[in-house]
């Protein structure tokens, strides 16, 4: 029980890890834009050696005087999309945090709540995290794709989404092995009540 609650906490420190790199990073897509190269990421892009604050004008077409209402839907359309890729990358950390926190306490004999599991708990929380990290890279990959990625000829994902999508595997993984651990637990306390 105790290896599936470790490998677990080793793999939830690794993703929460990753997950705080891969959203304060600026390498989540690299596009040549007027012959030189550029990167971004979710807060900042960075052109000629220069980063600049992420705004909805990035990705947006030009403004055309008859499409003045077209063009003000996809600025929203491209604020909301990078709101929201923050907003899960965000609430993941955060809940693979108190997913750390929990399998830390699960470690802890004393039992203040008999018919809680701390390790059940624990997953769960990881879980969480898997699926706010999973919206994140979705909303991103479908975005980037379907909208940005038609704007820049030559262009790719970069490290730091690379690293969102692993995170994504190493909070999944510790959601399951906490999961494991709290199966063993429940086996063993029947067996034992027996």
């Amino acid at each position: 029980m105790y290896s599936f609650m470790g490998g677990g906490l080793f793999c939830a420190i690794i993703g929460n890890i990753l997950i705080v790199v891969s959203t304060a990073t600026d390498y989540w897509m690299q596009y040549r834009l007027s012959g030189s190269y550029a990167h971004q990421g979710l807060w900042r892009y960075c052109m000629a050696n220069k980063c600049y604050i992420q705004t909805a004008s990035i990705g947006a077409p030009k403004v055309v005087p008859l499409a003045s209402e077209i063009t003000g839907a996809v600025l929203w359309f491209v604020q909301a999309y990078w709101n929201a890729t923050r907003a899960f990358m965000i609430l993941s950390g955060m809940a693979c945090f108190a997913g750390i926190m929990a399998g830390i306490l699960s470690f802890a004999h004393f039992s203040a709540f008999e018919r809680f599991s701390r390790s059940f708990a624990t997953g769960i929380m990881l879980f969480i995290s898997t699926l706010f990290v999973l919206l994140a890279m979705a909303i991103y990959t479908g975005v980037t794709l379907s909208f940005l990625g038609k704007r820049f000829g030559d262009w790719c994902f970069s490290w730091s989404y690379i690293l969102g999508w692993v995170a994504m595997l190493m909070t999944f993984f510790a959601g399951i092995l906490y999961m494991c651990a709290h199966r063993l637990y429940e086996s063993r306390r029947v067996v034992g009540s027996r």
